[in-house]
């Protein structure tokens, strides 16, 4: 391999073409047969002299990547085929065919190849290892084994190697070599409570619990003032039937640590599991009503209470009880009282009992996401677009960065028709739009200020909101029929429209509103026939209302028939659209004259 080359195997996409202009787009005649001719006259001297300076294999290689860079893996394929012919021992080759053999399905031979690369430079890392990694993904855990201790014998220093291995192992249940492999990494990495677990989980899963033990006493031993560990040594010891050693290994954590949580929860299902229901409650009461138990701990022991009820029968009285009670000693706790009311709602409780405990939240926490956000949902359900206006608002004082109070507050808005406010407040919102932001609802937040833009006779800036809503998400549906409909509207760009009520369709088959807008946009291109296909399916579909289909598909479908020559049938149409509410004058004259002016065909 030249040095040449050794050069263009790790350099950028955009520093390749630009050093070898020639390269990217042919060869010389020697390497006719594989790709396109570049013609000499096109060429800099710099690249004649880089072709001439460049063997052959290494030419096709080269040419290779550059046509993976432009995307033409086809070509790529047949160039990194003839590399390897003309060189059977260009291992870069080998690696760059098992690397799209890969992405086309064919693990056999993308495995051949990869295990080729890896034969020809044994020293090379990168191909050891993608080896490796390709027995893993096939399973091969023999070869895979024999890849990383190969790897690791080169590599000594390495202990991600050394922890591939393990896992390897383990796969094999070979915890012998498991074992020997964590004795590795501590020579190199020193002795570690990580890897002291994991020994300790070792000699569990070959059930040698006499060592299992020796290595948590141990980690207990040399932590003697840390509760936790004590704890995980006591619940070792509940799991082996040894209560009485565990219980004195919970008592100790309490002594150094009354509150910790670790040690309260495992003591609890200590005595729950030794049946003794009266010291659990006990206990269960000290945890929650004490004013100095943290927030976490209340809520985990309030989850266990939850549990336990369910599965014996649900008394939602005794779980309410201890909510009310435990919220007296922590009054202003917001996980609480969020909690009471989803627990409330779980159990079917009147909606004006779980709004309450929302609402006593607000009261101490008024940031409060959660609560303010149940109480919106509510509101919006109900169609009460006043009061969403009031929490919505309040919201974007508490937490103006959450664009979703903006969301409820624009959309409240333009339900009551007050689109001057709904544009105000979605342009607040769209401002904490940001990399983060919940894809779904930034689509829809730039779809409705299109639909509200296009209402006000903003057209272009109505575009322009649309066109940012599918960038957010491209298949959004209501966005997509709405953009398709009003460009049809101006009678602009309706190829685009058609696309994009054709997804709508396509996703939504029995959508009258959907299949009314594509009927529509084929209408206007003078495609009566296929126009006539899918407005009889709107007709269809439009269930909507109690009298049928609307007045707009009807009369849309009296326009279609009327310019595919069925007058008496367009006639028809047009008289149920002028029951239905359409636009009275601009129908009777189409009922009349029994045709369409020249600007609406």
């Amino acid at each position: 391999m030249n040095p040449y080359k050794n050069q263009i195997i790790g350099i950028g996409a955009a520093a390749l073409l630009a050093i070898a202009p020639a390269i990217a787009t042919g060869i010389d005649n020697r390497t006719r047969g594989v790709a396109q001719r570049l013609d000499a006259d096109t060429m800099t001297i710099s690249a004649k002299e880089l072709l001439d300076a460049t063997p052959l294999a290494d030419r096709l290689f080269l040419d290779a990547v550059c046509s993976q860079l432009r995307g033409d893996d086809s070509t790529a394929l047949r160039l990194l085929d003839s590399c390897r012919t003309v060189n059977p021992n260009a291992a870069e080759a080998f690696y760059r065919l098992a690397q799209q053999y890969t992405d086309m399905g064919n693990d056999s031979l993308a495995t051949q190849y990869m295990e080729r690369a890896a034969r020809l430079q044994p020293a090379n890392d990168t191909y050891q290892e993608s080896v490796a990694a390709t027995y893993i993904q096939q399973r091969d855990y023999d070869s895979a084994i024999k890849a990383y201790e190969n790897l690791y014998s080169h590599y000594r220093e390495r202990t991600d190697i050394l922890d591939i291995l393990v896992r390897l192992y383990g796969a094999k249940k070979d915890y012998t070599r498991m074992l020997s492999t964590i004795e590795r990494i501590e020579k190199i990495d020193g002795e570690s409570d990580e890897l002291t677990f994991m020994k300790m989980n070792v000699y569990e899963m070959r059930h040698d619990t006499k060592n299992a033990y020796r290595m948590l006493k141990a980690l207990n031993d040399a932590h003697p003032n840390e509760p936790n560990y004590k704890v995980m040594l006591g619940n070792w010891l509940m799991n082996h039937s040894r209560r009485d050693e565990a219980f004195k290994c919970f008592q100790g954590a309490l002594a150094d640590d009354p509150q910790n949580a670790f040690a309260l929860n495992s003591m609890y299902d200590y005595y729950r599991a030794g049946g003794d229901n009266a010291a659990a409650d006990e206990l269960r009461e000290k945890i929650l009503f004490s004013s100095q138990t943290e927030s976490k701990t209340k809520v985990t022991m309030l989850q266990q209470a939850i549990k336990e009820s369910e599965q014996n029968g649900g008394d939602s009285v005794v779980v309410l009880n201890l909510f009310d009670r435990t919220m007296a000693a922590s009054p202003k706790n917001a996980d609480i009282s969020n909690m009471k009311a989803m627990y409330m709602k779980l159990k079917g409780m009147p909606v004006d009992s779980v709004n309450a405990a929302f609402e006593h939240t607000l009261t101490f926490e008024p940031d409060n996401n959660l609560a303010r956000i149940k109480l919106i949902q509510d509101k919006w359900e109900k169609k009460k677009w006043d009061e969403v206006i009031v929490l919505s608002t309040a919201g974007t004082q508490y937490n103006p960065d959450d664009m979703t109070f903006y969301y409820f507050l624009g959309l409240a808005y333009f339900q009551k028709d007050d689109d001057d406010h709904a544009l105000d407040a979605l342009k607040r919102g769209a401002d904490e739009i940001d990399d983060h932001a919940d894809p779904d609802m930034a689509s829809d937040f730039y779809g409705a200020m299109g639909d509200i833009l296009f209402k006000k006779k903003q057209q272009e800036e109505a575009f322009e909101a649309y066109d940012k809503s599918l960038k957010w998400k491209e298949d959004n549906i209501v966005v997509l029929n709405n953009y398709a409909y009003y460009l049809s509207e101006l009678r602009r760009d309706l190829k685009r429209a058609e696309q994009m009520s054709f997804k709508t369709v396509q996703a939504e088959p029995t959508n009258a509103t959907y299949l009314d807008t594509y009927a529509w946009i084929l209408f206007l291109q003078k495609r009566y026939d296929e126009a006539r296909a899918y407005i009889d399916r709107a007709l269809q579909n439009d269930t909507d209302t109690v009298n049928g289909p609307s007045a707009v598909v009807i009369g849309h479908a009296g326009d279609i028939y009327c310019m595919c020559g069925d007058t008496d049938r367009a006639v028809e149409l047009w008289q149920r659209a002028f029951k239905a509410g359409g636009d009275k004058a601009v129908l009777t004259r189409k009922i009349k004259t029994k045709k369409l002016k020249i600007e609406e065909q």
